[in-house]
């Protein structure tokens, strides 16, 4: 764990979407708003986490949209109705990128590449990455912190899973957003 951990205004807080924030379908992709589903307790958190971090940008690979399972204008939907709930709720997403191209095209903006991270940057400065945290539940969300010098967080319920592999690429693993939502605001409030 990083020295003088201590999350506040001057952090952003990088999220993935599918695992994270909504349930991520076996074997498919969250196509239409019908699709979309809140894991039990994010809007909550997303309220809390907002009133700590300055930014909050969710970074997504989307590559439904390259296989031509659905539209950009149906990724825009989702998203829409995604922050309206989110917003209703008291918290805030400052920002949403997507990759929307295949795996095998070794696009820089698909995760685990950095291209997302460094586009927030250009479009926000003041952020500094090492005073940001990468919530995702993929080994390429994983890589794509630790490209970017972020603190890395797993959310799992299967973290045996992730042991087997060469290097540890994450600090830390929660089952969802709730528990390091709590985690995280304990850590704030022991400065």
């Amino acid at each position: 764990m990083k020295k003088n951990f201590k999350p506040g205004k001057s952090w952003t807080l990088f999220l993935d979407r599918d695992g994270v924030i909504n349930k991520r379908p076996v074997n498919d992709y969250v196509k239409s708003v019908k699709q979309f589903e809140f894991i039990e307790g994010v809007t909550e958190s997303l309220n809390m986490l907002s009133k700590l971090f300055g930014k909050i940008i969710i970074v997504t690979n989307q590559q439904g949209i390259g296989k031509k399972l659905m539209t950009e204008n149906d990724l825009s939907d989702i998203h829409s109705y995604m922050c309206n709930a989110i917003e209703n709720a008291g918290g805030k997403i400052d920002k949403i990128y997507h990759c929307p191209d295949l795996e095998n095209t070794g696009s820089k903006m698909r995760k685990p590449e950095t291209g997302m991270g460094l586009k927030a940057k250009q479009d926000f400065p003041e952020i500094d990455f090492r005073k940001s945290i990468m919530v995702g539940d993929t080994l390429s969300d994983m890589i794509f912190g630790k490209k970017l010098n972020m603190f890395n967080v797993l959310i799992t319920n299967d973290i045996e899973s992730f042991c087997n592999q060469k290097q540890k690429v994450w600090d830390l693993h929660f089952s969802n957003l709730r528990e390091f939502t709590d985690w995280v605001l304990n850590q704030s409030n022991n400065k």
